[in-house]
C-alpha cells in the first residue's frame, strides 16, 4: 500500500509537519513547499492526497489569503486540528542569548514573541519564510550569532540548542489548521461543524439579516471573515464556520440562506475539534 502524500508549507520540523504527523501518523510522504499556493495546487492537481494548512491563530487572527486558496482551487475541508504553539529560541550549540545578534523566523512567530525581544534590544529581527527552515539553514551554514524561532522538534532534527524556551508572549497560543482534500467526502461520524462561503447580494442590512437567520435556527457562528468580490463592486463574500447539533436543521438553514441571500458554497462538513 502506497503512503499518503501530504502537502505542507514549510520543512520537516515545522508546525505544519507536526500536524501532518499527528493527523496521519509517521508512515507518510511529506511534500514541502515554501508558500501556501503550491500546497493548494498540489492537492487540486492530484500530486498530493491531502494538505495541512494553517487558517488562523489565537493571537494573530485569520490568514485571509488561505481562505481564497481553498475557494479558488475548489478544495474540501476534511478535518481541523488545534495545535498549541510553543516558540523556542535556538542556535548552534554552545551559545548564549548574549552571543546572538540576529534572529530570523516567520513574521507571525516574530510577532508572537515581540515582548521577549523588547528585553533584548541588541538583537536584530529578520523575517523569513518559515520557522524550521531557518533552523535548518543555520545548521547547514554553521552560522554563529544567528538564532531561529522554531519548535522543539526542529531543534532535534537540525541539532540546534534551545537557549530560551517558550518565548511567546501569550503562553496559551493555538493555531487552527485545516486538513484539505480534493473530493468532498462525508465524515465517518456525524458532522457538527461546517465551513461555508456566502456571497450576499447588495442589499441594505443583508449581513444582519443573515446572522439573525443563523441564530434563530439555533446554529452557532464560530467564525466569520469578509472578502470583497473583486468582479462585483460593493458585494462581499463571507467565509463562515457554523457549529450545530442537528444536521437536518443545518441543511435547512443552508437552503434558507440560498433562497434569501444568494450563493452558498460548502467547503466541508466535519467534526469540531475545539
Amino acid at each position: 500500500m502506497s503512503k499518503h502524500k501530504i502537502a505542507i508549507q514549510g520543512v520537516p520540523g515545522s508546525f505544519h509537519h507536526q500536524v501532518a504527523l499527528r493527523t496521519f501518523g509517521e508512515d507518510i510522504e511529506i511534500l514541502d513547499f515554501t508558500t501556501f499556493e503550491p500546497v493548494a495546487r498540489s492537492v487540486a492537481n492530484g500530486e498530493a492526497d491531502y494538505a495541512v494548512m494553517a487558517i488562523e491563530n489565537s493571537i494573530a487572527g485569520a490568514i485571509l489569503p488561505n481562505y481564497d486558496l481553498i475557494d479558488r482551487y475548489g478544495l474540501s475541508i476534511r478535518d481541523e486540528y488545534y495545535l498549541p504553539i510553543g516558540h523556542q529560541l535556538m542556535a548552534l550549540p554552545g551559545q548564549t542569548i548574549d552571543d546572538i545578534k540576529e534572529v530570523r523566523s516567520h513574521p507571525m512567530a516574530l510577532l508572537q514573541c515581540k515582548a521577549f525581544f523588547g528585553l533584548h534590544p541588541h538583537i536584530q529581527l529578520k523575517e523569513d519564510t518559515d520557522t524550521a527552515s531557518v533552523a535548518r539553514d543555520i545548521a547547514d551554514g554553521n552560522w554563529k550569532g544567528v538564532a531561529a524561532i522554531a519548535s522543539s522538534i526542529a531543534a532535534d532534527i537540525y541539532g540546534m540548542e534551545i537557549i530560551a524556551p517558550d518565548i511567546q508572549t501569550v503562553k496559551s497560543n493555538f493555531t487552527r489548521f485545516i486538513i484539505l482534500q480534493k473530493e468532498v467526502v462525508k465524515p465517518a461520524n456525524p458532522a457538527n461543524k461546517a465551513s461555508i462561503k456566502v456571497t450576499i447580494q447588495n442589499q441594505k442590512g443583508g449581513l444582519a439579516k443573515l446572522l439573525t437567520l443563523i441564530s434563530e435556527n439555533g446554529i452557532d457562528l464560530s467564525k466569520i471573515q469578509s472578502i470583497p468580490v473583486m468582479e462585483k463592486p460593493w458585494e462581499y463574500a463571507f467565509f463562515i464556520d457554523l457549529v450545530f447539533e442537528d444536521h437536518d436543521i443545518f441543511s435547512q438553514t443552508i437552503e434558507e440562506i440560498r433562497t434569501s441571500f444568494g450563493e452558498v458554497k460548502i467547503f466541508g462538513e466535519y467534526i469540531s475539534r475545539k
